[in-house]
């Protein structure tokens, strides 16, 4: 007599189980959906306002871009600058929206495993006409489910929903980067204020003096009465162009409050009337590969390829759809016969279900699939365009104020000259009054204008930072 083929606890022979996972194995092989590549775009040789070459390579959005900011050599900038990353809502929000992304991925991969259920139960039962009197009732199940993934429609849920994660940690850098920009540049700006704010008191004091010596002058009658009004009315514009000053200094320091997270009613930066800018160098021969590193350009890619993904899914719809299901139980009087061989019931089921009519949702599924794709690849294209314009301009800026700025101290220099040989010559009655105004003005003009330069070329280089997506340390 042949030994009978064993079987599992639920009486399930292993054959048959063998059988049904080697079906559900074979057929989850297969898989639908095109397979995702890069959208191409045009790309230049080289940086035609830098000079430098263009190389292929892997994108580095991920690296770390380090503390760019020190390359100012500013105190309070770096102390400002680390608290973005952990004070500042918008980045917080953007950590928050990369957890919820990485929560959304394990989502999406708990599909591709088995549901597994457990019931149990018990009853007691009867009435006043029953023979027996109460009855009692145990039970017991476990029970699972499984939908193999056939034509891979689960396995691309997962990968878009991985690609959408990248696309978020990159939002995340580009949240840090852009903040830390935005309080770069108004840092440089508010400094330029306490300069300005300084220099236009030391110009009120001097407007004073220069009042007073053509008030003494027309008193004496020696200069007429049109020498103190000029003088006063300058010194009148001088103290407005100070008031403004303050006023936007007060502006700038809310704002960067704001973005180290703080309230501004609770935050106050101290002037530094002497501050100066340390420019960096700049070097005009960087290589574009570094807007490999840029986190948007990162993002819009991975937004592309979480799309492409979505047209498997749709694709997969077209396809039928398997599932797999099994149960055991028990069912008895007593707890001690609940687990008895004869009290178990077992089950196993396949089901096997295909659309015959959707009235063509499935197809325009797919094609909106395969233009949400179009789309985003579209938009990929635009950012890395965007992206080389945003550093032509800001490479030519930075060339362009770098000898600006070396003009600015030249007419700077000559204008102080000026001013004090014609209030020389005004005090010895040489010249009119007039010409002592267009000589102060001039200066002042000229003096400002030489602190905004300076201001102006550490905003560029910070704008070239962030085109190149954090910096250029290391090379």
């Amino acid at each position: 007599m042949k030994n009978a083929p064993s079987r599992s606890a639920f009486g399930a022979s292993p054959s048959a189980l063998a059988g049904v996972a080697l079906v559900a194995a074979l057929i989850a092989g297969c898989a639908v959906g095109p397979a995702y590549e890069r959208p191409a775009v045009e790309t230049p040789t080289q940086f035609k306002e830098g000079q430098g070459e263009w190389v292929r390579a892997a994108p580095a959005d991920t690296l770390e871009r380090g503390p760019w900011w020190e390359l100012f050599q500013d105190p309070d900038l770096n102390a400002l600058a680390s608290q973005v990353e952990v004070s500042n809502q918008n980045v917080a929000a953007a950590v928050a929206a990369y957890a919820q992304a990485r929560a959304l991925v394990a989502q999406q991969r708990a599909s591709l495993f088995p549901t597994v259920s457990l019931d149990a139960g018990a009853t007691r039962s009867g009435g006043g006409g029953s023979v027996g009197g109460t009855r009692n009732s145990y039970q017991v199940s476990i029970g699972g489910s499984w939908e193999p993934d056939v034509w891979g429609r689960l396995r691309s849920g997962v990968d878009a929903a991985g690609a959408g994660a990248q696309a978020s940690l990159a939002d995340l850098q580009a949240a840090k980067l852009s903040a830390q920009g935005e309080l770069a540049s108004d840092y440089f700006n508010l400094r330029a204020l306490d300069v300005q704010r300084a220099l236009l008191t030391e110009t009120v004091a001097g407007y004073q003096r220069s009042l007073t010596i053509a008030t003494n002058r027309y008193n004496a009658g020696v200069a007429p009465h049109s020498d103190a009004l000029q003088a006063q009315t300058q010194l009148a514009n001088a103290q407005a162009d100070l008031l403004g000053v303050e006023r936007q200094r007060a502006t700038l320091e809310h704002a960067i409050a704001v973005l180290v997270g703080k309230a501004p009613g609770n935050f106050t930066l101290a002037p530094r009337p002497a501050w100066q800018a340390a420019l960096p160098e700049i070097p005009f021969g960087v290589p574009s590969t570094l807007l490999q590193r840029r986190p948007d350009i990162a993002a819009a890619e991975r937004r592309a390829a979480q799309a492409n993904e979505q047209i498997g899914v749709a694709q997969a719809a077209y396809f039928p759809s398997l599932r797999l299901s099994g149960s055991g139980g028990s069912n008895a009087a007593s707890i001690g016969d609940l687990f008895k061989a004869s009290s178990l019931v077992w089950s196993l089921g396949l089901s096997l279900a295909e659309t015959i009519f959707d009235g063509g949702l499935r197809s325009a599924q797919v094609a909106s699939a395969r233009a949400s794709f179009e789309q985003a690849s579209a938009r990929y294209r635009q950012t890395v365009l965007a992206a080389f314009q945003g550093v032509e301009d800001d490479l030519v800026a930075a060339r362009v104020l770098q000898s600006q700025l070396a003009l600015r101290q030249q007419a700077a220099q000559a204008a102080n000259l000026v001013e004090q040989q014609v209030s020389n010559r005004y005090k010895s009655g040489l010249v009119s009054y007039t010409e002592v105004v267009t000589a102060q003005a001039t200066a002042l003009n000229a003096r400002r204008s030489l602190v905004q330069a300076q201001s102006d070329r550490n905003v560029a280089a910070v704008a070239l930072i962030q085109a190149l997506g954090g910096g250029w340390q290391g090379l």
